[in-house]
């Protein structure tokens, strides 16, 4: 893939006529070539010209980022430095919004592009008619050879690129090497929608590695499905399972996003009972269709972006309801891709709802069961994807995984069904259910419909077996899996919410986003200035800049396992309460009421607010601080003996203490 619109060794481009430049930008650029662009262009190539006579290297106008969506306005390749230039042509001042965004393309090469890795990498923001009599070149904490974003002028430049080429040391980078070089993302599921929706597709949004390769065998044995289907007028279900984080959203997105046009009988529609999320997808996809638009010189209205994006992602509850207005009329899509499908609603739950909100007094059905008797209406074929979690069940009335199987054994004898192998592992509780399905025609277990690998994590891929470790109470284990991933992904505990904060605020460098996620049953954090009965907007908390108060970076909201859920953080902070307690060697669980803890004493309840922990202490992609709170004495609900406990239970693990 060429990445650049524009690339050529320096001595060339020094070499080539203005216009021959700019013929060769115009031509790479998929967009009409508005003036203003042209003219940015023009001040960018002079600019380069008049500072690169005394190098050798190469030179990349507009180098594609596609996990954000963007393009690196220049790369120079010069000695042992990689420089990331943002020119901002005629500006007076040095936005911080434009300093984010030059760390950002930085941090996407130092993360993501393989031969970028152990380089130098100066991020320069190049504000051309601002103040700048001296620029300051240093390293970041990290100590990871990525360079704190640089301010300069058009005039300073020279000097910049001097400074910097001086403060450098080790080998020149090598071009052919570099160039050759494989660029892997691992997105977060806002960026990744984004970058689907716009047209990219799985395979530049993912990384190409062994060990996550099956993202795109997913998503192609998924499409091999519904086209069987389709070819042969047979009903099927497909049941795709993972390890928190490994893409199963992903799939789902990219199946949908490759059959978006409503006219075809290969129409999908992307279904999640995840309201946060779907709000949060929803609003990110227009947001980003309308900065385009104004980019490239496009009036777009949001309102109509917006009905665009509903009709391609839908909360399930809405599905099901268009569903109850004809009982007898297929739906539109044929394909039909549940998200989080072991969230969906018991009998009861589902009797209780239809019941009180929509007048069906006597409705029995599952919600399971009645979403596929939608699909099943159809004369010819349908498909039902469902993306499921393992030990991810956290609310009241959450069927798991089993309620589907039950539903087709009970109703829908003829559908062909497609199972991961996994699905037979402890956390997804379908032992029994799967032995009766076996018996049927039809059933086909498939290797590649499990995604083995955590993707959330690029710095480590085994967060998530830490979690569980820790979660089932495996200390030993535990102490074994930290130290494998520590150096890539810091994990640190204190008992201090102050340090907390401080630690992600040094941690994050550019827009990388960092936020305070706790339990939904942690009442006693009010003392902190945490109330988890606070309400919150998650569309403003994901996806809000710094300057916003209503944001995650602000540290004065937080947001719950019910929020968070499905979704991801740069950096996040825990703050464990004490409804969740370590005492000999056991997990005790309660609920606040009133003015005192009370034990929760049902299992699928204790079940609940384990996976409440689970989901939590799996949201964060590139580390996190762990509080437990000292307690305090005089507060006979926040008794320092509920909380001893666990902060000495993770400390044995091995967690760096702050």
């Amino acid at each position: 893939m060429r990445r650049a619109y524009y690339s050529d060794k320096i001595s060339d481009f020094l070499n080539r006529s203005e216009d021959e430049v700019l013929g060769k930008l115009a031509q790479g650029n998929e967009f009409s070539l508005e003036q203003t662009q042209r003219d940015a262009w023009i001040e960018e190539i002079h600019i380069l010209k008049s500072v690169l006579q005394p190098y050798t290297g190469s030179v990349y106008f507009e180098y594609s980022i596609p996990r954000m969506g963007r393009r690196i306005d220049a790369v120079l390749i010069i000695g042992p430095v990689i420089f990331v230039l943002e020119f901002k042509v005629g500006e007076k001042e040095f936005p911080s919004y434009a300093i984010d965004q030059v760390w950002d393309y930085a941090l996407d090469l130092k993360n993501f592009h393989e031969t970028s890795h152990h380089s130098f990498i100066a991020p320069i923001l190049i504000a051309t008619n601002a103040k700048a009599d001296s620029a300051v070149i240093s390293t970041t904490l990290h100590n990871d050879k990525l360079l704190i974003p640089i301010k300069s002028n058009k005039d300073l430049l020279p000097q910049v690129l001097s400074d910097v080429l001086s403060f450098a040391d080790g080998d020149e980078v090598d071009l052919n090497f570099w160039e050759s070089g494989r660029y892997q993302p691992t997105p977060n599921i806002i960026e990744a929608a984004m970058a689907l929706y716009s047209g990219h597709s799985v395979q530049e949004i993912s990384r190409s590695d062994a060990s996550a390769i099956n993202l795109s065998q997913t998503s192609d044995a998924v499409s091999e499905i519904i086209q069987f289907s389709r070819d042969n007028s047979v009903k099927s279900i497909c049941f795709v399972t993972g390890v928190p984080g490994a893409g199963k959203t992903l799939v789902g997105l990219n199946i949908a996003t490759k059959h978006i046009d409503k006219d075809n009988d290969l129409y999908s529609v992307f279904l999640s009972g995840n309201g946060p999320l779907v709000d949060i997808l929803r609003e990110a996809l227009a947001r980003n269709k309308v900065q385009k638009g104004k980019e490239n010189g496009q009036k777009v209205k949001k309102g109509e972006v917006m009905s665009e994006v509903k009709m391609f992602i839908q909360n399930v509850h809405n599905f099901r309801d268009e569903g109850l207005i004809d009982m007898k009329k297929p739906p539109i899509e044929h394909v039909a891709l549940f998200d989080e499908a072991q969230r969906a609603w018991d009998l009861q739950q589902t009797a209780n709802f239809m019941h009180r909100k929509r007048g069906h007094s006597n409705f029995h059905a599952s919600e399971p069961e009645f979403l596929i008797s939608c699909l099943d209406r159809h004369r010819d074929w349908a498909v039902v994807v469902c993306l499921v979690g393992g030990g991810q069940e956290i609310n009241t009335g959450e069927a798991g995984i089993s309620e589907w199987i039950e539903s087709l054994e009970r109703s829908f004898p003829d559908w062909h069904v497609f199972i991961s192998s996994r699905l037979t592992d402890s956390e997804y509780g379908t032992e029994k259910v799967l032995e009766a399905i076996k018996r049927r025609q039809n059933v086909n277990f498939k290797n590649e419909l499990h995604l083995a690998v955590s993707m959330r994590s690029f710095r480590a891929e085994h967060v998530s077996l830490l979690v569980k470790q820790i979660l089932d109470l495996q200390p030993t284990e535990a102490q074994k899996t930290l130290e494998k991933i520590k150096e890539k992904y810091p994990i640190v505990l204190t008992r201090d919410l102050a340090k907390a904060k401080q630690w992600l605020k040094t941690q994050a460098r550019g827009s990388e986003r960092y936020g305070i996620i706790v339990s939904s049953q942690a009442e006693r954090l009010k003392p902190h200035a945490i109330d988890v009965k606070s309400p919150v907007d998650p569309i403003h908390w994901f996806l809000d800049g710094k300057e916003d108060v209503r944001s995650s970076y602000y540290l004065e909201d937080v947001v719950t396992e019910f929020q968070v859920q499905g979704l991801e953080l740069d950096w996040a902070c825990v703050t464990w309460d004490a409804d969740f307690r370590y005492a000999k060697d056991n997990w005790e669980h309660f609920s606040f009421v009133g003015d005192k803890w009370n034990r929760i004493r049902k299992p699928e309840r204790q079940n609940y607010l384990k996976n409440a922990y689970r989901v939590l202490l799996t949201r964060a992609r590139q580390g996190m601080v762990i509080v437990v709170p000292s307690g305090d004495k005089e507060d006979h609900t926040r008794n320092s003996e509920f909380y001893d406990p666990i902060f000495e239970y993770l400390s044995q693990i091995g967690f760096d203490i702050i």
